[in-house]
């Protein structure tokens, strides 16, 4: 029984093997991930190439282990065990480096800092993978023939396997949208559509050049885009803001500044979140208030009168105006 037992486990490790693979090399391939894992080792501009890389490996050997048999079948599963020793070192020789850094082991997904059971996973991957050299089929015909043993073990690797896993807990909290907005990743098409979509849009496309923005950056929960515009015969960058955490709430702003002096000349879609306050008391109406003030001797206007102001100062705070005689008006 025994013998049985182990041949199951180790014949479970070429298709589990295979779709691991599999599953590391799609999410290393997509955007965003050349920075993390073995890729955060070397200069900028290799980074990319040698994520493509590393994903081209990972794919060339599951295909492998899934179908080849003899020598070549050999030589994937020698060469995926050498993969997984070499990704424990690569770890070790990260988390040295940078304590911060992601695995990058399912690309996007490994954010969390190289703790020890993202070393101890690596580890016993690397000694499944060992195990399966000498077997006689390759991993579709285990795959496609299974026993209840072959189940059992498989449940059994699949339960440790998540709770050496970081990376589920990142996919759920994803999938369930309660990833703090700061940390989402929004595509900027997105964001250009959602933009597209806002009246404040709409009341500025006469002031901008162009409907493609000159420049764009991130700052937390919001993207900056900044376009060139007139207004006025004055050049003008419009810039917009957009929140990123979803379309139910209301985010988009705009901001006209002036290119010259560099002065905010007008504002869109900023709202306060405060409560307006109301007044202290109820006004009394003029009539009323005069009256009072007339009988209490301080020296108030007379009903239905305003007040004459020294010369001068009427036309204050009112650019280009002149200033303006006191005036009766009848009540």
């Amino acid at each position: 029984m025994f013998p049985e037992i182990l041949a199951a486990v180790r014949e479970v490790q070429l298709p589990l093997l295979a779709v691991l693979l599999l599953l590391g090399a799609a999410a290393k391939a997509a955007p965003r991930s050349e920075g993390t894992g073995a890729a955060a080792l070397v200069p900028q501009r290799l980074r990319r190439p040698v994520t493509l890389a590393t994903c081209l490996v990972e794919v060339v050997l599951a295909v492998a282990l899934l179908t080849a048999t003899g020598l070549w079948g050999e030589v994937a599963r020698v060469l995926t065990a050498l993969l997984f020793a070499v990704s424990v070192c690569v770890l070790l020789v990260v988390r040295r480096r940078d304590p911060e850094a992601g695995c990058g082991c399912f690309g996007g997904l490994s954010r969390e800092p190289i703790g020890s059971r993202t070393l101890t996973r690596a580890s016993l991957l690397a000694v499944a993978a060992a195990s399966t050299v000498g077997l006689a089929p390759h991993g579709w015909e285990v795959a496609s023939t299974p026993t209840p043993i072959h189940g059992v073990v498989l449940g059994v690797e699949l339960f440790l396997l998540a709770w050496l896993s970081p990376e589920l807990r990142e996919a759920y909290t994803r999938a369930t949208g309660s990833e703090p907005c700061a940390l989402r990743e929004v595509s900027s098409r997105r964001t250009l559509r959602r933009l597209r979509r806002s009246d404040v849009w709409q009341v500025n496309t006469s002031v901008m050049f162009s409907t493609e923005p000159e420049d764009t950056w991130r700052h937390g929960c919001w993207r900056f885009l900044r376009f060139d515009g007139m207004r006025h015969g004055r050049r003008v960058d419009v810039v917009y803001a957009v929140r990123v955490d979803g379309p139910r709430r209301t985010g988009v702003r705009a901001a006209l500044v002036d290119r010259e002096s560099g002065a905010v000349v007008a504002t869109f879609g900023a709202v306060t979140t405060l409560d307006l306050q109301g007044p202290p008391r109820r006004l009394p109406r003029p009539r009323q208030a005069a009256r009072r003030d007339a009988a209490e001797g301080r020296g108030g206007a007379r009903p239905g009168t305003l007040a004459k102001e020294p010369p001068g100062e009427a036309g204050r705070g009112m650019p280009g105006g002149p200033p303006r005689e006191a005036q009766d008006v009848q009540g």
